[in-house]
């Protein structure tokens, strides 16, 4: 539950109008301050509460800022304390910030402030409550278990104000992971975090070291810092990743004046065809108004969406039909008025799969069979091998199905949906082993004696993708080689066989998943301990399947839906995300004609026909 720190400054302002000479001999119409301050919620300071309000400073300025009017500590505060009827503001500074000498960073003291405006009206009796929020910048820097994995004990995260005074700076270790840090920002004119992370690799006891900046800090804001190692292309690499937040911990953050305006999204909400955008609105000033956020990518034209009101001042929507590498302006409208100041947001990219629709293919050099590429088209994205096949490529690449006269995936000139081609992925045998059609994404590794095959599955991809949208076209008939199955699954000759998609994104590390650099997912047919369940497993960001029977389909394990799929039919798999905030660094797409082809069951003259393979980004 949040907790809100408040610094309750019960202003009693009585008009002494009647008696014009009361103070100083004037004629103006007088008021009597008494000033009440209590703290509620937690401090997680040294000091006590009531010491951080014994101490705390408290400044009256005139309304118009035209100059000081009284200051006080309010444990040295007069009372009563006379003002004359006007407008005022009242601004209350607390904890380490009023300390006789302020620790500039702290692992527990926090400083606050608040501020409200007032008015003494003579004849009138007015109660002013001021909320004061944290006022520092604070960091929360917490360690990924890559850290631990891959250094030796004694690593460091040392962030601060300042790279060369250890004063303004604090060291985070393992034991301090997660933990928070109070920094006082406040005189600084563009305060800014140096951090530097060093420790000793595990691998060769090689000192390794990085150092950065983190600009533009703002009073109130959490910067969460999450520290991760990772080995890219043979060269170390060291990533860090920022998430701003509009509040600390479980703290509400409360400026006076109300700062309603836009807030700022955090990267990963930023998406090809969609962003999520933020605000804060001030309930007590627009209570009951209608809060919407208006976007443009030209500054002309503009689409209006309703905000949802998330918490208690905080406003957000998600704003959708958006165009991939684009820049649109967004501004927060209440009651059909702009508020505050815009900001802008430049879309992911919306990168289309390559040779989607097959047109690029080859003859492998001195055979009969194809590969789903041709270097010499002059297209780039038919050049390489994006797609692969149980074919294999001979003296190309590896020797796979073909080179045992079975050739389980090729291409129709006479029956597409796209272009001059479609691939055809049709199941066959030999002496009574199956071999499923396939066609997908990565390379086939080679054959496991007569008995199996080994596939490489994935292919390099940094974008977010939402759905993949293909056209199918599925032949099948009853199941007549059945070998073996998973557990939970039986089956029998009088089922039908039935085809099968698979489309992931994720973080598969080769060294893990046994693969290579760009096609890191290693599957060993014969091997049923190197299947992956794209739905459990660790490193998998999202996950859609398709399942086509002779009679129907099913997305995503939903319900059948009758269809006639002997017919071209245009499907859309939404990916599953487990993880909203993460890039993907590969991409899998697998169609088998055979769903249990792994596991050599199924009908051998099954064929599924793919076609215009698109990736969908809303």
């Amino acid at each position: 539950m949040k907790k809100i720190l408040t610094l309750a400054c019960g202003l009693l302002l009585v008009a002494v109008s009647c008696n014009k000479n009361v103070i100083n001999g004037t004629s103006e119409g007088m008021g009597v301050l008494s000033i009440d301050m209590s703290f509620s919620g937690e401090t997680r300071a040294a000091l006590s509460e009531d010491q951080i309000l014994q101490t705390a400073k408290v400044n009256i300025y005139k309304a118009d800022f035209s100059g000081l009017v009284r200051s006080y500590t309010y444990s040295a505060m007069p009372s009563p304390m006379y003002l004359a009827a006007d407008s005022y503001r009242v601004d209350v500074i607390a904890g380490e910030a009023v300390a006789e000498t302020p620790a500039v960073a702290s692992w527990e003291n926090r400083s606050y402030k608040g501020s409200k405006a007032f008015e003494i009206t003579a004849g009138n009796v007015t109660s002013v409550e001021v909320l004061a929020g944290v006022s520092n910048a604070v960091s929360s820097v917490s360690f990924d278990p890559s850290i631990a994995e891959n250094f030796s004990e004694g690593y460091t995260f040392t962030i601060g104000l300042d790279a060369n005074d250890a004063a303004t700076q604090l060291v985070y270790d393992a034991s301090k992971s997660g933990a928070e840090g109070y920094f006082i920002i406040s005189g600084i004119e563009e305060p800014s975090f140096s951090w530097n992370f060093s420790g000793t690799l595990a691998k060769d006891a090689s000192p390794f070291s990085q150092s950065g900046t983190i600009s533009g800090l703002e009073a109130g804001k959490l910067y969460r810092l999450n520290l991760k190692y990772t080995i890219k292309d043979g060269d170390l690499n060291f990533t860090l990743s920022v998430d701003y937040s509009t509040d600390v911990v479980d703290d509400t953050i409360i400026f006076e004046p109300v700062s309603t305006g836009l807030a700022s999204s955090a990267a990963y909400e930023i998406w090809a065809g969609h962003a999520t955008v933020h605000a804060d609105v001030d309930a007590s000033e627009y209570a009951g108004a209608t809060v919407q956020f208006a976007y443009s990518s030209d500054g002309a034209s503009w689409t209006t969406v309703d905000a949802v009101n998330d918490a208690e001042g905080s406003w957000s929507a998600t704003l959708t039909g958006l165009t991939g590498s684009t820049t649109y302006t967004y501004r927060l409208v209440i009651n059909g008025e702009q508020v505050g100041d815009e900001k802008s947001f430049t879309t992911d990219a919306a990168t289309r799969i390559p040779n989607g629709s097959f047109e690029y293919a080859s003859l492998v050099s001195g055979q009969s069979y194809y590969k789903f590429y041709d270097p010499n088209c002059g297209v780039e994205e038919g050049q390489t091998m994006f797609w692969g096949s149980g074919n294999g490529e001979g003296s190309e690449g590896v020797n796979g199905s073909a080179n045992m006269g079975i050739v389980i995936t090729t291409i129709d000139t006479s029956d597409k949906v796209d272009g001059n081609q479609s691939v055809c992925a049709q199941t066959s045998s030999m002496v009574g082993i199956l071999a499923a059609g396939n066609i997908f994404t990565g390379q086939f590794a080679g054959l496991v004696g007569t008995s199996g095959g080994k596939v490489n599955f994935g292919r390099p991809w940094t974008t977010r993708p939402t759905a993949l949208k293909l056209w199918c076209k599925y032949s099948t008939g009853k199941m007549n080689i059945i070998k073996n199955f998973p557990e939970g699954v039986s089956l029998t000759s009088s089922d039908y066989d039935r085809a099968e998609i698979k489309f992931a994104i994720g973080t598969w590390n080769y060294k893990t998943y046994g693969g290579t650099k760009d096609s890191p997912v290693h599957v060993n047919t014969t091997d049923a301990s190197t299947f992956v369940d794209y739905t459990t497993d660790a490193s998998t960001i999202a996950y859609g399947n398709l399942i086509i029977y002779n009679d129907g389909y099913s997305v995503n394990a939903g319900e059948k839906v009758s269809a006639t799929t002997s017919g071209w039919l245009e499907y859309v798999i939404p990916l599953d995300f487990h993880d909203l905030k993460t890039w993907p660094t590969h991409i899998v797409v697998s169609c088998a004609a055979s769903q249990y082809g792994d596991y050599f069951s199924g009908c051998d003259s099954s064929k599924l026909w793919v076609d215009k393979v698109e990736l969908v980004y809303e």
